[in-house]
This record gives structure tokens, sequence and C-alpha cells, in this order.
């Protein structure tokens, strides 16, 4: 057995679990590098929350019983991923939009897609019917990702971000969980 094969056959693997207080400097840290990626210096803001911010809205998301996870590799947290409601209007409460971000040392290691099939699985057994995102054009590994897991192209925004001195698209993508709009929801659920 050739030793490369060995090594990846011993390592740890990247366990996903419930985000928690502690992981939040973390999450900071992947998801500043990630908003700030391509932006010139002088763009103000950071796009990031503070600490206790963040720490607030995971507790909000807990609350309505939407999944805020963290994926860890040898104890450290390598990426991160949430939903929240897709709109706030109550016709919209079994739709979700979600976000997932991993650490840039640790893309191409199966990260995404352990994150993402925790979220799916999270919503869908929460009774959520509808998973949105929006994703750079230009980011053809999540757009591949996404339709690995069953998400189709619903949407382009031309020109809605300024990345790398140049404009640049948002498609937005959807993916039914459950039965989807194929049927009504039970009664009392999404309340």
């Amino acid at each position: 057995m050739d030793s490369t094969t060995t090594a990846l056959e011993t390592e740890p693997p990247v366990n996903v679990r419930p985000s928690r207080d502690e992981d939040v400097e973390a999450m900071l840290a992947i998801y500043r590098r990630h908003v700030r990626r391509g932006v010139e210096d002088s763009a103000a803001g950071s796009g990031a929350p503070e600490p206790d911010d963040l720490k607030q809205r995971r507790k909000n998301l807990r609350n309505q019983r939407l999944p805020h996870l963290v994926a860890t590799f040898r104890g450290e947290v390598v990426g991160y991923a949430y939903v929240v409601q897709f709109r706030k209007r109550p016709a919209y409460r079994f739709a979700v939009k979600h976000s997932i971000y991993v650490h840039h040392e640790h893309l191409s290691r199966g990260v995404g897609r352990l994150l993402m099939q925790a979220l799916i699985d999270a919503c869908a057994a929460a009774g959520y019917r509808q998973m949105i995102g929006y994703i750079d054009a230009d980011n053809t590994a999540s757009l591949s990702i996404h339709e690995r897991f069953g998400f189709v192209r619903v949407g382009l925004l031309p020109g809605v971000a300024y990345r790398y001195g140049r404009w640049s698209d948002t498609v937005m993508v959807q993916r039914s969980l459950g039965p989807g709009a194929s049927e009504a929801p039970p009664p009392g659920l999404g309340r």
C-alpha cells in the first residue's frame, strides 16, 4: 500500500456539530477572509458582525430551530454553515436561505459537502420545504457542489458585486426539501 494512501486513510475525520459560543472567533476569522477577498482595503466596513452579535444571532437561530453548524478537523473549526428564514413574512415560513463558509486552507477536502448534507438533513427534518442560496457566478466549485446536491439555478443577478476591480454576477439556486411544493405542510408546522 502506498504511503500517501495510508496517510490519508489515517487522517482524523472532519466532524460536523452545532456551533458553540467558543467557536465564534474562528467562525468570524473565516467569514472576514471570505467577505474581504477581492475587495480593496479602502472599501468601508468589514461586513463581519462583532463576536457578541454573532453569539446573539446563534441564540436566535437556535430558538427558531434553525441549524447553525461547524465543521471541525483535529479540534479546529474549519468551516461553518447556517440557514435563516428566506423572508420574514409568514407566507415564506417554509423557505430558508443558507450560507456555507470553509477555511481557505481546507477547501477541496469535503468540508463544504459535509456541511451541506447536514444543513439539508436538519432543514428537511424541521419541515422546511425550500432551500435557497446565492453564489458568486465565478465560484465554480460552489456551483458544482450545489448541483450535486440537487440545487438548480433559478436566477441571475448581474453585476451586483464589485470584486477584483470588476463587477461580478450572483447566481440564485434552489432545492426542494421533503415533498417540496407538491403537498401542503402538516397543520401546526412552521408556527
